[in-house]
């Protein structure tokens, strides 16, 4: 099933657990007293960017601590946290620095795109100080833009790859523990900590694609063309949409080459029977658990979609700011691509900007019919 958001956070800080620290104990915010920011100033420190602003009242402008303008005297500066903040006070933005346009939203994505990349191709995970400075931060400032962006920590994120990088190695032969220690865990402990939840069964299950799982599955008709569902003893772990049967099967057993797939009984058809109720009537709800794995951000994300009333829409970029990521629209597109619960993850209440309908894993024109079903009733 679902994680709540506490179990969530608790795998998060587990995983986390393992990753590189910058120190023991918390590292005083830079910046924090006048004399420390006038000495950024002096130096026209770049790190400084985005943790204060300056103005001078003698020109009755407000600047960078990088700006390469003529230093002013020091009795005539102030400084401010926000820009905001000196505009208010009837500073105007200096020119040359252009300090309202500080951490622009192309330039703050790319300096997350490059600390992703940097993250994905290291060996070992890059710490929060090598990461901020690659990006020309401060590593607080770094930390919210990342955060920001992504709707996780560069450390949620670097434990999600590397738990991508565990799936990716098991499903190639791997053994656990090289999976484990190639994918850049130090130990094993955190990763088993929250092995069921990423992989969505224990490890050597997953390697041996599902072998010794038991998957009750079976398929029948809806008003949306043929249905799959598939359960295992934790909850509904599949819910397709096709229009070929036996392509939905195939697929099932492509996912779980050798788990032990069973077809349904008669108190399985119950469960099937409330599922297309449910596809029928989504505005009912489901009431039944669900069994899905995948990384902390997907999780949220897709805990985020069940909260969208049946018969409303949110745009990407508006579910991103909703989970706490509002630069965050192509990972939220890319988790609802992700999901394999068609309608009790409803990824298709999820539209573009302009309204216009994205791609479906199930088909566009049956996104197209489930919303047009849910706004009439």
């Amino acid at each position: 099933m679902i994680p709540t958001e506490r179990e969530t956070e608790s795998a998060v800080a587990t995983q986390e657990a393992d990753m590189p620290t910058i120190a023991s104990h918390p590292t005083p915010r830079p910046f924090a007293t006048d004399e420390d920011r006038w000495s950024a100033v002096v130096e026209r420190d770049r790190r400084a960017d985005g943790e204060f602003f300056y103005s001078v009242r003698t020109t009755g402008v407000y600047c960078r601590p990088s700006c390469a303008a003529r230093r002013p005297r020091r009795e005539n500066v102030r400084f401010h946290l926000e820009g905001a903040e000196a505009q208010h006070e009837g500073f105007r933005p200096c020119k040359r620095c252009r300090p309202d346009e500080i951490g622009r939203p192309d330039e703050r994505t790319a300096a997350v795109l490059r600390a992703c990349e940097l993250i994905e191709t290291s060996e070992e995970v890059p710490d929060l100080e090598a990461l901020a400075a690659e990006a020309g931060m401060s590593r607080f400032h770094f930390h919210r833009v990342f955060k920001e962006a992504t709707g996780v920590t560069p450390r949620q994120y670097a434990a999600a790859r590397r738990a991508e990088r565990v799936r990716d190695a098991l499903a190639e032969g791997r053994t656990v523990t090289d999976a484990i220690y190639e994918a850049g865990f130090a130990s094993s402990a955190p990763f088993y900590a929250d092995a069921e939840a990423v992989l969505g069964m224990r490890p050597k299950r997953f390697q041996a694609g599902g072998r010794g799982e038991t998957i009750l599955f079976a398929v029948g008709e809806c008003s949306l063309g043929s249905i799959l569902v598939a359960a295992t003893d934790q909850g509904v772990c599949a819910i397709s949409l096709g229009d070929d049967p036996e392509e939905l099967v195939e697929e099932l057993q492509d996912r779980f080459p050798r788990a032990e797939l069973i077809g349904g009984d008669r108190k399985f058809d119950e469960l099937v029977a409330a599922v297309v109720g449910f596809v029928e009537a989504p505005a009912a709800g489901l009431g039944l658990p669900l069994h899905v794995r995948g990384t902390a951000f997907q999780h949220r994300v897709w805990r985020a979609l069940t909260e969208i009333p049946a018969g409303t829409t949110l745009s990407y970029a508006e579910l991103a700011e909703r989970i706490g990521a509002p630069q965050g629209a192509r990972a939220v597109a890319r988790a609802c691509a992700a999901n394999r619960l068609a309608v009790a993850i409803p990824c298709h209440r999820v539209v573009r900007r302009s309204g216009d309908l994205s791609g479906y894993r199930w088909g566009v024109e049956r996104k197209r019919r489930l919303l047009e079903r849910e706004a009439a009733s």
